[in-house]
């Protein structure tokens, strides 16, 4: 089951990037009276979708050593930097383009910003998935 576990929690870090970034929070703009509410729930996905990147980060950086060994896993050699990487990007979006957003300093900067690190993540997360899933056969 353990060397099972590290593809399960790279599909969900994947999995929950795709649905929030690219089906829930279009169908709030699509569905919500007004473009503020839909970004008011938004933000809070995105929150939500933070500590979930952050804990399947950090769950696949614990996973990547064996037990009792030197080196890291062979999946986890070749997706290290895309781990540590997309964690840090969730953080950076969170914490630094976030509050931007909602405090509405420049919009268009900080939202495209935000836009470029959230779909970084996504293919992050999307190589750490690749790699790890690779590594089953």
């Amino acid at each position: 089951m353990r060397e099972r576990l590290p593809v399960l929690v790279a599909a969900l870090w994947w999995g929950s990037l795709s649905a929030i970034g690219f089906l829930a929070v279009p169908m709030l703009f699509a569905h919500l009276p007004t473009p503020a509410m839909a970004g008011n729930m938004a933000a809070r996905l995105f929150e939500a979708q933070t500590h979930v990147s952050v804990v399947c980060g950090v769950l696949l950086l614990a996973l990547s050593r064996q037990k009792h060994a030197q080196s890291p896993e062979e999946w986890a050699r070749a997706a290290m930097i895309f781990i540590i990487s997309g964690t840090l990007l969730a953080l950076l979006v969170q914490y630094g383009v976030a509050p931007r957003i909602v405090a509405r300093q420049n919009l268009k900067l900080w939202h495209s910003l935000g836009s470029v690190m959230y779909a970084l993540q996504w293919l992050c997360a999307g190589i750490t998935l690749w790699n790890t899933a690779r590594q089953e056969r």
